[in-house]
């Protein structure tokens, strides 16, 4: 069982770098030297579905985060 909890972990690891590079912010260069961000926009499409499922997976990896450290 805890072999497989910490197999999880990894792929879950994984798994949530890649959706969180896939993610795109959009700011340019403007936000590295101070600039303020005055656009306002909403999530649509595949960025929202990449946001929803960056949080599921950071709330599945905290969970298996503290049940591996139970075990």
């Amino acid at each position: 069982m805890d072999v497989f909890i910490k197999i999880t972990q990894i792929v879950l690891a994984v798994a949530l770098v890649l959706v969180i590079l896939l993610q795109v912010r959009g700011g340019g260069l403007g936000g590295i030297f101070g600039q303020a961000d005055t656009v306002f926009r909403t999530r649509r499409g595949l960025e929202k579905t990449l946001f929803q499922l960056t949080v599921v997976l950071v709330v599945i990896f905290i969970v298996l985060a503290i049940v591996s450290l139970r075990i």
